[in-house]
């Protein structure tokens, strides 16, 4: 981002999720593998248990459109939207797979979302002699907007309540058997729900730790181009500094298109498209697709984040990037080259140092503490709920143990990445659907084969700087003599293994992919390719650190996170919030500042105020075509602004709507109070950045000049 809100980072590169196991993606041993770009720094804890205590507070919740609390939001603000506006801004939508949210703005596929999330299509598209995410980009004409490698738009269509169906698959089962019952009945309910696979896509999600699923079905569009972005320095003025924080002074927006059989996407449900100034104390709403949060964790699972996850994260990504800083550093293409990385490790490594300072301040963990307490109280006379929490402590005890080796037998890097999904979807494709991993059933092999498939530039060095970091981490913290440290490298060290994977491998090649895809698993067995080899090897240890979680960790989770659910719906009716999954939820809010350090913050900047806060150098340096138009600029414009809106990572491009249903910005950051939101919310700091649709409309008409869209987005 700046804004960067998301924890998946600008590039593509997953450091913690679960993120509702979104991208072309296999989970396996509690984590997230992704084609591209894979970190995974942390491991995602797919068990998340429900335990919030009470009912949320005013402004606070990521809502479900099918749970939506009208009445609460009447109580709050005299005033609550009907179904049918409900449904309209339900249907504007969009969730961008990238990890990212947007709204279609036009009738015409014109999709608002971030400039940070489009930025891995302004890097795919650019080369040495063209830098369109430095330099920005508009499409004179929309033959001339930019495809978007790996990139799909989607837009629900349908929630179903599939729980009941879930639940009698799972049985008595436990542990891996109980894991294998349910994912077998997600398999089968997702490819029954979709029989069309060239429109449609079908996931079914987990809610409260286990206690619902249901079935989201979507429309997709897999053919997603950009036709506007401003220059990056625009995006990212104030740079790190700036970052979760405000006041701020950033035109983080863009727009894609959508379109299908070569042509503009026609939707009719769209967004009004309303280039005015916030007003504060007006009601907000944020739709989009927040990513993951923490919020009904146990005190043990809590304790599991402070005491390793994060620790280890946070020196991790430090090394990485230092790393990266020296190697771009060497010479001006490096410097290119790597600087989207580079923005998003910054971004993440600032998140998780945030949720490291939460989680060890005694004053917000003791409402958490607390609210654990309450829960327990309210359930002492429930005889079904027996030791639940003590299930959960067994689980997480179990997963200590599991989680070094689950962490770090996985080597980071587009083309390991590449070829992990290659060994594993030539595997698991030779199996029925209903006992394939998730990632590779019926449902989700579209994605993920547009994921390996489809063209964009792989840079040798940052990849073999990706696999030397990884592989060093996992022999410091595996240990010289650790049978996996042995698997992983063998007798050659982690500089030179690199070396020899990276420089050998054709897995650049989108043709050579394409191949080992079409011919299966004998192509990938007979293949000479170091990197396919090398996956291969890895393979079976990967497999059996899986089948060791689902029996010690997430099974176990699973179980008792479905009784808490209950115990938490017994205790506080069913007027509840789940944890975020990267699903479509919706938050209402208001445009309100806040105190901080006895100082009231404006609820809004202006453009003007660009000039004013810049100093000449990074990075606070004025985007070129800043300087150039500053006489033409209208510097009373409202440029960012600020709402209590509840958001989170992938919340990242969502409109923010006002009463009408129109959009009037859209959101690209938190506060730095906001950090702290996977675990709780504060309503009194906690707050949403947006960069206002005027701003957007100033930029359109005078900064990067786009009549057509100006004229598109009017209705003319």
């Amino acid at each position: 981002m700046t804004g960067r809100h998301r924890v998946a980072l600008r590039r593509g590169w997953t450091f913690a999720r679960p993120r509702g196991t979104e991208r072309s993606s296999v989970v396996l041993q509690g984590r997230l593998f992704v084609t591209r770009r894979t970190i995974l720094l942390a491991a995602a804890s797919l068990g998340a248990i429900s335990l919030s205590a009470a009912p949320a507070s005013a402004d606070e919740g990521m809502w479900t459109f099918d749970g939506f609390p009208a009445e609460q939001v009447r109580e709050n603000y005299g005033w609550a939207p009907d179904q049918v506006w409900l449904d309209h801004v339900r249907n504007s939508a969009v969730r961008l797979t990238g990890g990212c949210s947007a709204s279609f703005v036009s009738p015409d596929g014109l999709i608002l979302t971030n400039h940070h999330c489009v930025a891995s299509c302004l890097y795919d598209n650019s080369t040495d002699a063209m830098d369109y995410l430095d330099e920005g980009f508009t499409a004179s004409r929309r033959e001339d907007e930019l495809p978007c490698p790996g990139q799909q738009a989607e837009v629900v269509t349908a929630i179903t309540d599939v729980t009941a169906q879930v639940m009698d698959a799972i049985g008595e089962s436990t542990g891996e058997a109980l894991t294998k019952a349910r994912d077998a009945k997600i398999a089968e309910l997702e490819s029954a729900g979709c029989t069309d696979q060239e429109t449609t896509r079908c996931q079914v999600v987990t809610l409260f730790g286990g206690g619902q699923y249901k079935l989201y079905t979507y429309r997709k569009y897999s053919d997603v181009r950009l036709a506007w972005a401003p220059e990056d320095r625009a995006a990212t003025f104030g740079g790190d500094p700036d970052n979760f924080n405000f006041p701020r002074y950033s035109l983080d927006a863009s727009f894609l298109r959508a379109y299908e059989d070569g042509k503009p996407v026609e939707t009719p449900n769209h967004l009004e498209w309303n280039p005015r100034a916030p007003e504060e104390g007006e009601i907000t709403f944020v739709v989009g697709n927040p990513g993951s949060t923490s919020r009904l964790f146990t005190q043990s699972q809590l304790a599991f984040e402070r005491e390793v996850r994060l620790p280890i994260t946070v020196a991790t990504m430090s090394e990485l990037r230092g790393r990266l800083i020296r190697a771009m550093d060497e010479s001006p293409e490096k410097a290119r080259e790597g600087l989207d990385l580079l923005f998003g490790v910054e971004n993440s490594l600032k998140v998780y140092i945030g949720r490291m300072k939460a989680l060890n301040d005694p004053a917000f963990t003791g409402k958490l503490a607390a609210a654990e307490q309450e829960l327990k109280a309210k359930s002492a006379d429930n005889a079904e709920i027996g030791n639940l929490w003590g299930a959960v402590e067994d689980a997480m005890d179990a997963y200590r143990t599991l989680y070094l080796p689950l962490r770090f037998t996985q080597p980071s890097g587009d083309l390991y990445g590449y070829a992990q999904t290659l060994v594993f979807a030539a595997q698991e494709r030779a199996k029925p659907n209903a006992e394939r991993l998730p990632g590779y059933t019926d449902s989700a092999l579209p994605l993920t084969q547009k994921r390996l498939l489809d063209e964009r530039p792989v840079y040798p060095w940052v990849d073999e700087l990706m696999m030397e970091w990884s592989l060093s981490k996992a022999r410091e913290y595996l240990g010289v003599d650790d049978p996996d440290s042995k698997l992983l490298l063998g007798k050659e060290s982690p500089e030179q293994l690199a070396e020899r994977l990276v420089s050998g491998t054709r897995l650049a090649d989108p043709a050579y992919r394409q191949q080992l895809w079409e011919n299966g698993l004998a192509a990938i067995e007979a293949s000479d390719d170091p990197m396919i080899q090398y996956a291969l090897k890895l393979a079976p240890r990967q497999r059996e650190l899986k089948a060791l979680s689902d029996a010690q960790y997430s099974g176990p989770l699973a179980a008792a996170g479905a009784k808490l659910a209950d115990a938490r719906f017994a205790a506080y009716g069913d007027t509840l919030y789940p944890d975020a999954t990267f699903t479509l939820r919706i938050s209402y809010g208001q445009v309100k500042g806040w105190t901080e350090r006895g100082n009231e913050v404006p609820i809004r900047t202006t453009m003007g105020g660009t000039f004013e806060r810049a100093t000449g150098n990074p990075p606070f340096d004025l985007a070129p075509a800043f300087a150039a138009n500053e006489a033409r600029i209208d510097k009373n414009t409202t440029y960012d602004f600020v709402t209590t809106n509840d958001i989170i990572g992938g919340n990242s491009g969502s409109p923010v709507i006002d009463k009408a249903g129109t959009v009037i910005g859209t959101a690209f950051d938190g506060n730095i109070h906001s950090l702290g939101g996977n675990y709780g919310y504060d309503g009194t700091l906690n707050r949403t950045v947006a960069v206002s649709t005027a701003a957007v409309q100033e930029a359109l008409e005078t900064i990067y000049p786009a009549p057509a869209l100006a004229k598109e987005l009017a209705g003319e």
